[in-house]
C-alpha cells in the first residue's frame, strides 16, 4: 500500500481492472416496452418520426435520437481535461477515445495513430523490446507496423477521476513503468480547472542488474477520428520551444473553429527530447517505428511517400539512461487550444473561461504546457488532501470511494462548456453580477440527451457544483433568474399530445437552456416532447436551489481572491424572482388546498409517468419550496409575505397529510390507479430539506422513516435481492411486483437511486443506505462496464437508457448527508 502522504502513488481505492478485462454483462437500448406502455404513446411515436425526418433531412441531428442509440462500450478510462474546455476519453487499455471537443458533441472514434510507443535497450544500444503502451484491437489496415507486445495480463489501471494510474510490468525487459495521468479538476479553483490539458508523468523503473536505455514516445494526429471532419481541417504543424518544455503543434480546423493540439515534454538534465514534425496517420507507420526501433529517438524527418496534407501526424520521443535500481520520471503534456468556438447558427462567437488567462488569439499552447508542467505536482497534492478526506475514511465502503470521484467525471465529461461572460455576449451585466468573475457554464443533460442544464435534472445533479465549484451553480441560476423572464412566441407542436404552443412563456423556470446544436443560451427551451411552461417541478426547484445556494455560501470556507458573493446580497439579487415564481405556481392549487395538482399528463421530470391531482413528488417539492420562500422573507426581513407563505404551508402540510398519507407512505398521487404504488422518490422534498439544512420543519420524522422502511422493503429488497438499487415504483398488496404502468416506473434511476441514500444517511439508516446505491453502483461499474458513461437508467435485465448522464452527480449528496452526520456527531 502507498504511503498516505504520497499524493502521486497508486491509490488502494478506485477502478480497477487489468488491460485485458472482460466485463459479464453486455446490454443494450434496444428497449421494448409493453403493449399496454406502448398504446398510450403511439400518437406520440407518430409525431416523433416525422420530427426525427424533418429534421435529419435538414442536416441536423434530433435532440434526443431513440432510432440511432450510442451503445455502451465497456472501454472507458477517466477521460483527460479539466472543465468546460472539452474532452478526451481514455480507455482503461491505453486508447485515446470519445472527442468532445465541439461543445456539447460527442465523437465516439478510437483513434489509433494517438499512442504511447516505449522501446528498450540494453547498455550497449541493442534494441530488447519495443511496443504500444495500449492493447486496444483495430480493424483498419492504418500503421500496420505499430505493434502492440505488451502482455495485458502484466498491466494494471487504477482510475480515481481526476487522475489514473497505469502500471505496466515489463520485468522480462528489465523495467517497470507507471503512468499517472492528471486532469487539473480541482474544487474551488477555477482558474486551473478550466485548463484544456492533460499531463502524464511517467516513471520508468530499472529492475535488472545492468544500464537500461528507454525511450517514450507520444504521438497525436489532427482531428477526432472522423474522416470528414478530419479531411477539412487544413492541419499543419510546427515545433516549438520555451522555457520549461520541448514540442510540436497541430494547428487546425474542427468544424470551423481554430484549434492547436500541442505536445511537450518537460525539460531536464539526463533527458534527451526529440520531434517528429509530420507522419502519415493512414499510412503503414513504417519509417516512425524502425527510426525508434533502431536508435531510440527520432533522427531524421519522416517523408512518407503517401502523406496527405489532409491528414497529418506528430510524435515526440524523450529518451534517457535509467541505471540498475534507479529510476526517472519524465513528462508529457497535451493541451488543445480551442479558445473561440460558436454554435451552428453562429450568432454569437464565444470565449472559452481559460481565455481570461491564456488570451483568446489561438496560439496559448506552448504557455499552458509550461503553465501546466509547473504547477501539476501542486494539482496532485492538492487533489490528493481533497479525496483523502473520504479515502481515510474507515466508516465509508470501498465502492463508495471509488463511486464518489469516478462518478465525478460527467462535471468535465458531459458536454460542459465554461465561457468568459463579458462584452463577447453583448451583454452589460452589473459589476457585481458573479458571471463576469466566473464566466457561464454549461453542461449536457446526457451524452445522447443534447440539451444544456435540464433544470429538472440539474436539480439532482447539482450538489457537486454547489459543493465543489459553487460559482459555477450560482451562475447558472443567474442565467435562469435571467431567463424566467424571457420569452420565445414561436409556436410549435408537443410531440406528446400534438398540441401548438409558445417555445417559452413569459415568467416561467425554462426546462433547459438550448441544444448545442442549435444556438444555447438564446433559443432556450429545446425540449419539444411536452409543454414544459406548466411543468409543475420547474419552478419549485428554482426555488429549492436557491435557499441551498444560500445554506453553502453561508458556510463556505473557501474564499475566492477574486469575488465573493455576500450569501444575504444572493437572496437579495433572486428575491423578486423567487416571489414572482412562486406565485405562478400558486395558480395550480385550482382547490386552494394548499398543495399545487398535476394535470394528469407527465408534467415533472419522469416525463413519462402521469400524474393526478396532488402527488408525494410535485406536492412535497411544493410544501418544501414554500419553507424555503417563508425563510428567505424572514432573513430579508419581508414580514408580510413571510406571513403569506407559512399559511400556504401550514394548511399545505394539513392537506398534504391528509390526502397522500396513508399510515406506510406517501401515495404516488390521489388516484385509484395508483393507490398501492411506492414511488422511490416520494421523499424528493424532504431531501432537499435536510441539503438546506432544515430537519423535520414539513415532513414529519415519524413519516419520514416509516416511508424510507417501506421503500427499502420493497423498491430495494424485492427488486434483484436489492443488487440493482431502487426500482422507481413498486406495487404492494397481495400480489406485489415491479409496477409496470409506464417504461419510468420499472426503471432504476441512478440519479435517483443516489438522492434516497443520501435521505436514508441523513435518517442514520446507513446500512440501508449503502445497500441500496452500492448494489447499484457496483452492477453498472462491475457487471456492466459502464464506467465513466453512466446511464440514466437500467431495467431488471437486458436494457439500460441515455448514456452518460447528469443525474448520478446526485452521489454528491451523499457526501454532503455524510459530512453532516459526522458534523452531528461531534456537537
Amino acid at each position: 500500500m502507498k504511503n498516505r502522504n504520497d499524493s502521486s502513488g497508486v491509490p488502494r481505492y478506485g477502478l480497477k481492472l487489468k488491460f485485458n478485462h472482460i466485463f459479464p454483462e453486455r446490454r443494450n437500448q434496444n428497449l421494448k416496452p409493453t403493449i399496454r406502455q406502448a398504446i398510450p404513446f403511439l400518437p406520440l411515436t407518430a409525431r416523433y418520426l416525422f420530427y426525427h425526418w424533418k429534421v435529419s433531412r435538414r442536416g441536423r441531428r434530433v435532440i434526443m435520437d431513440y432510432f440511432n442509440a450510442e451503445e455502451g462500450k465497456q472501454i472507458y478510462g477517466a477521460p483527460i481535461g479539466g472543465i468546460g474546455c472539452g474532452t478526451i476519453g481514455r480507455g482503461f487499455s491505453g486508447e485515446f477515445c470519445r472527442f468532445q471537443l465541439r461543445p456539447g458533441m460527442y465523437e465516439y472514434n478510437t483513434v489509433f495513430a494517438n499512442q504511447f510507443i516505449v522501446t528498450v535497450k540494453d547498455g550497449n544500444n541493442k534494441t530488447l523490446f519495443q511496443s504500444l503502451l495500449s492493447s486496444y484491437l483495430r480493424s483498419n489496415k492504418d500503421l500496420i507496423a505499430w505493434k502492440s507486445n505488451i502482455n495485458p495480463e502484466d498491466c494494471n489501471y487504477t482510475g480515481l477521476y481526476p487522475r489514473s494510474w497505469t502500471e505496466i510490468d515489463l520485468s522480462k525487459y528489465g523495467i517497470k513503468l507507471i503512468c499517472r495521468q492528471i486532469s487539473p479538476v480541482i474544487p474551488h479553483n477555477y482558474k486551473d480547472s478550466s485548463l484544456p490539458c492533460a499531463i502524464f508523468s511517467w516513471t520508468c523503473e530499472n529492475v535488472a542488474e545492468t544500464d537500461r536505455k528507454v525511450s517514450l514516445t507520444f504521438t497525436f494526429k489532427n482531428g477526432t477520428g472522423s474522416k470528414k471532419q478530419d479531411r477539412a481541417g487544413n492541419p499543419t504543424t510546427k515545433d516549438f520551444e520555451t522555457n520549461l518544455t520541448k514540442g510540436v503543434a497541430i494547428k487546425q480546423t474542427i468544424t470551423d473553429m481554430d484549434c492547436t493540439y500541442n505536445l511537450a515534454s518537460l525539460k531536464k538534465p539526463g533527458v534527451n527530447i526529440t520531434c517528429c514534425k509530420q507522419f502519415d496517420p493512414k499510412g503503414e507507420g513504417v519509417s516512425l517505428w524502425e527510426d525508434l526501433l533502431k536508435n531510440g529517438r527520432f533522427t531524421k524527418e519522416i517523408a512518407d511517400e503517401n502523406l496527405k496534407k489532409s491528414e497529418v501526424g506528430v510524435g515526440l520521443c524523450v529518451d534517457f539512461l535509467v541505471k540498475p535500481r534507479h529510476q526517472q520520471e519524465v513528462e508529457f503534456a497535451l493541451v488543445w487550444d480551442m479558445p473561440k468556438v460558436h454554435f451552428p447558427k453562429k450568432l454569437n462567437t464565444y470565449h472559452r473561461f481559460y481565455s481570461k488567462y491564456f488570451g483568446a488569439d489561438g496560439n496559448a499552447g506552448p504557455k499552458i504546457c509550461d503553465y501546466a508542467m509547473e504547477n501539476f505536482p501542486q494539482w496532485e497534492k492538492e487533489i490528493f488532501q481533497w479525496q483523502d478526506q473520504v479515502l481515510s475514511e474507515r466508516d465509508l465502503p470501498d465502492w463508495y470511494k471509488s463511486a464518489i470521484f469516478n462518478e465525478l467525471y460527467y462535471i468535465s465529461d458531459g458536454g460542459s462548456i465554461w465561457l468568459t461572460c463579458d462584452s463577447t455576449f453583448g451583454e452589460s451585466l452589473k459589476n457585481d453580477d458573479p458571471r463576469l468573475h466566473y464566466g457561464r457554464f454549461a453542461y449536457l443533460e446526457g451524452h445522447e440527451y443534447r440539451m444544456y442544464n435540464t433544470y429538472d435534472v440539474h436539480f439532482y445533479a447539482s450538489h457537486a457544483l454547489a459543493n465543489l465549484f459553487p460559482y459555477l451553480q450560482i451562475s447558472i441560476q443567474y442565467d435562469f433568474k435571467d431567463s424566467i423572464y424571457a420569452q420565445i412566441d414561436k409556436r410549435r407542436k408537443s410531440l406528446y399530445d400534438g398540441k401548438k404552443t409558445a417555445r417559452k412563456d413569459r415568467i416561467s423556470v425554462p426546462h433547459d437552456l438550448g441544444d448545442p446544436e442549435e444556438e444555447p443560451f438564446t433559443l432556450i427551451n429545446c425540449y419539444n416532447i411536452h409543454n414544459v411552461n406548466d411543468w409543475k417541478d420547474l419552478n419549485t426547484k428554482f426555488l429549492l436551489q436557491v435557499y441551498r445556494d444560500f445554506h453553502v455560501l453561508k458556510n463556505l470556507k473557501s474564499q475566492q481572491p477574486s469575488f465573493n458573493l455576500e450569501p444575504k446580497k444572493y437572496l437579495h439579487d433572486l428575491y423578486e424572482v423567487c416571489k414572482t415564481v412562486i406565485n405562478k405556481t400558486e395558480c395550480w392549487d385550482t382547490d386552494k388546498d394548499g398543495l399545487i395538482e398535476n394535470s394528469k399528463c407527465p408534467d415533472q421530470t419522469y416525463d413519462s409517468w402521469v400524474m393526478s391531482g396532488p402527488s408525494a413528488y410535485c406536492a412535497g417539492l411544493w410544501l418544501a419550496a414554500l419553507h424555503c420562500m417563508y425563510e428567505i422573507s424572514v432573513i430579508l426581513e419581508k414580514p408580510e409575505d413571510a406571513s403569506k407563505y407559512k399559511d400556504i404551508l401550514d394548511k399545505g402540510k394539513r392537506s398534504f397529510d391528509e390526502k397522500l398519507w396513508n399510515g406506510k407512505f406517501y401515495r404516488f398521487d390521489t388516484s385509484d390507479d395508483c393507490k398501492h404504488t411506492v414511488m422511490s422518490d416520494q421523499l424528493c422534498g424532504h431531501w432537499y430539506m435536510k441539503l438546506c439544512g432544515f430537519s423535520y420543519e414539513v415532513f414529519p420524522k415519524e413519516n419520514v422513516r416509516t416511508a424510507l422502511k417501506t421503500i427499502f422493503n420493497n423498491n430495494v429488497k424485492k427488486f434483484k435481492n436489492g443488487t440493482m438499487g431502487a426500482v422507481n415504483g413498486f406495487r404492494i398488496g397481495e400480489n406485489s411486483r415491479v409496477d409496470k404502468i409506464t417504461i419510468q416506473s420499472e426503471e432504476v434511476w441512478t440519479g435517483v437511486t443516489y438522492a434516497l441514500a443520501a435521505t436514508m444517511i441523513h435518517e442514520g439508516m446507513l446500512d440501508e443506505a449503502f445497500m441500496t446505491a452500492g448494489g447499484l453502483y457496483n452492477y453498472i461499474s462491475s457487471q456492466l462496464g459502464m464506467n465513466y458513461e453512466t446511464p440514466e437508467a437500467i431495467y431488471s435485465e437486458k436494457t439500460y437508457r441515455a448514456i452518460g448522464y447528469m443525474r448520478p452527480l446526485a452521489i454528491w449528496s451523499m457526501q454532503v448527508a455524510w459530512e453532516n452526520m459526522k458534523r452531528s456527531e461531534k456537537i
